[in-house]
């Protein structure tokens, strides 16, 4: 995380559950209300996830409470909300989820110099003996970490 970042929200599970091979940095839509939320360090993005319709990159399922100071204006929970990238990015995230097996997941949400991004992922997904193999391979590196330490006694 660089220097100026607030981090408000994490999607741990998706690197778990998809290979990410490219990631975009996404500004977002938001409305006052969403903006003071946020900043109070509320919201997920577990279930989330962006799909490409009519040349505009939407993300769904991203929860952010309503304000807790706010009125009759706040802002619905779950409402779908556009996200913000050039021409050119969208283009290719179109081409690329046209693809059999790859799609749009949200990997964390910050702050950076007092404006909300979205780091977007392009992932496909992991087959169960991808998450076992990926379970093993972190195990293995964990022991051989154990054998240094302990050869250094």
């Amino acid at each position: 995380m660089a220097t100026g970042e607030r981090l408000v929200a994490a999607n741990r599970k998706a690197r778990h559950e998809f290979f990410i091979e490219e990631t975009y940095e996404a500004g977002l839509m938001l409305t006052g209300t969403e903006v003071k939320s946020l900043r109070g360090g509320r919201a997920s993005i577990q279930e989330s996830f962006a799909r490409v319709e009519d040349g505009e990159i939407w993300l769904y399922h991203m929860h952010i409470p309503p304000y807790e100071a706010g009125n009759i204006f706040n802002h619905d929970p779950l409402r779908p909300r556009k996200l913000l990238l050039h021409r050119r990015e969208v283009d290719r995230l179109y081409g690329r989820v046209q693809q059999k097996g790859y799609t749009l997941v949200p990997l964390r949400l910050y702050f950076r110099r007092g404006i909300a991004k979205l780091e977007l992922g392009l992932g496909r997904g992991k087959r169960q003996y991808d998450k076992r193999a990926a379970i093993a391979e972190r195990e293995a590196d964990r022991r051989i970490e154990r054998a240094v330490r302990q050869r250094r006694r």
